[in-house]
């Protein structure tokens, strides 16, 4: 069984998986592009959608497509973010408009084998969908007066069907533990995505997810968790869930 077809089964059967970065690296192959690909980090603003005094995250913003039963993808116009407030009661109900992912990103080899990943993982679980991709960058920096919330509303769902967190890097930090709970509030599982390619896999109809703070190790220095998030919605399901 392939490491594709072994996590498929497990998000199936339990809705989440960790996914080492050893494993990760015999799914995806050589990632030609890596390094290029991480540095896209070091040059991003910061989220301006955030209330007042959350001033920790910096974040790009892409959105794709894939018809049903294919492994590639078309990058569509900019557009705005959206979640209601059932998903994100801190920034829900509106739309929100984030700088775009640059184009040498979305043509890197790495972020293909990335997407193409996540389409060939969920892909068969809904074997019918054609998907709407929303692809974010996101870094959380943690200062020596305010720690870095990789998620500021909390233990939630996206609203979407599908979701890929990718650990790209992580400096000088300590903390960020990634919980899934069920619908209940249950923890059902909690891991901290540590070394690069490390990975969350979550089934958003079935699971709540959520990232505990992270702290400077040595307050002197740049901290920061750098992370890509891919979430898959049918494009038949309500567009605004």
């Amino acid at each position: 069984m392939s490491v594709v077809d072994r996590l498929r089964d497990e998000v199936a059967a339990r809705g989440y998986a960790f996914v080492p970065g050893g494993s990760m690296a015999d799914a995806l192959g050589l990632l030609v592009d890596w390094n290029r690909f991480a540095a896209s980090w070091y040059d991003m603003p910061l989220d301006k959608q955030l209330p007042d005094g959350h001033r920790y995250r910096r974040r790009r913003y892409a959105t794709l497509s894939a018809r049903h039963g294919e492994h590639t993808f078309q990058v569509e116009p900019h557009q705005p973010h959206y979640q209601s407030r059932d998903y994100n009661r801190l920034v829900g109900g509106i739309e929100r408009w984030f700088e775009p992912i640059e184009p040498a990103v979305l043509e890197s080899d790495t972020f293909a084998r990335v997407v193409g990943f996540v389409l060939e993982l969920y892909g068969p679980l809904r074997p019918t969908a054609d998907w709407h991709i929303e692809c974010h960058q996101f870094r959380i920096e943690a200062r020596r007066d305010a720690a870095g919330l990789p998620t500021p509303e909390g233990v939630h769902r996206d609203g979407v069907d599908y979701v890929l967190v990718l650990l790209v890097s992580r400096e000088n930090i300590e903390s960020g533990t990634t919980t899934v709970h069920d619908m209940q509030g249950q923890t059902l599982g909690s891991f901290t995505l540590a070394t690069p390619l490390d990975t969350a896999l979550v089934d958003d109809y079935r699971c709540m997810h959520g990232v505990t703070a992270v702290r400077p190790l040595d307050p002197s220095r740049p901290a920061f968790r750098d992370v890509l998030v891919v979430t898959l919605r049918d494009k038949a399901r309500a567009s605004k869930r």
